[in-house]
């Protein structure tokens, strides 16, 4: 029987610029496609998992998300409220650290959709099948560049014979963009500095160390952070239950 981590982060404080207007009085994970918010669809895959817990940090419109997950009785949340300095990716979960407490957890960006593949196990358990302790400070989530809904960028991620992450660096394309969903340990918050920062000073300290390994989705994976990948997601899952 695989341990599940009972408690994940959901990083839900971002501006969401990109889609401005929408997002002037509306908080991006709280923005529907086919009817739900990102923000529970989000929700929706951790409890699926067996997650309990989720700490959720919020800035911009921080009270309509708080006000949002009053609605929600199938997982325990609490904020991390970052309304007065919004932290960045890893500012935000070394702020939260207490919160998340000493075992590892998942870190998932609330806006965005995956989908597991159909007959198999979920990618959060896959992430927890795979995770070795003694050897990983991080385990992310990847998906194939060909396979990147509504993604148009060169990629993040090559990914070595080990299943170690290697940066794209100078080359013109990687095989692999990060979706957003990952399973790390505080070990991997040792040390950060203080404010806000990107969690990429994380990873590139965890690459340097041979810590930052990479598991490949077998699902599909909407980028959903621009009008038209809203609308290409709207159009996939239009059809679909909620």
């Amino acid at each position: 029987m695989i341990d599940v981590p009972a408690t994940a982060m959901v990083l839900a404080a971002g501006l969401g610029t990109r889609l401005r207007p929408l997002t002037e009085r509306v908080p991006k994970p709280l923005i529907e496609v086919a009817g739900r918010s990102l923000l529970d669809r989000c929700l929706d895959r951790l409890v699926e998992a067996g997650v309990k817990r989720a700490v959720v940090n919020i800035h911009w419109l921080g009270g309509q998300i708080r006000d949002h997950l009053t609605s929600r009785s199938d997982i325990e949340v609490v904020i991390s409220d970052e309304s007065d300095l919004l932290l960045e990716t890893g500012g935000g979960i070394a702020k939260a650290l207490p919160l998340l407490g000493d075992a590892p957890f998942y870190s998932v960006n609330a806006d965005v959709i995956w989908r597991d593949q159909k007959g198999g196990s979920g990618s959060l358990r896959q992430l927890a099948i795979a995770f070795d302790l003694e050897a990983m400070d991080g385990l992310l989530l990847l998906q194939p560049r060909e396979r990147a809904i509504g993604h148009d960028g060169p990629g993040d991620f090559n990914l070595a014979a080990s299943g170690q992450v290697v940066r794209r660096g100078a080359n013109p394309a990687a095989g692999f963009v990060y979706t957003g969903v990952q399973l790390l340990q505080p070990r991997l918050l040792a040390d950060a500095p203080p404010g806000p920062f990107s969690l990429n000073l994380l990873y590139d300290r965890a690459i340097a160390a041979g810590r930052l390994y990479g598991l490949t989705h077998l699902g599909t994976w909407m980028d959903v952070g621009t009008p038209s990948g809203l609308a290409t997601a709207e159009t996939i899952l239009h059809d679909e239950p909620a």
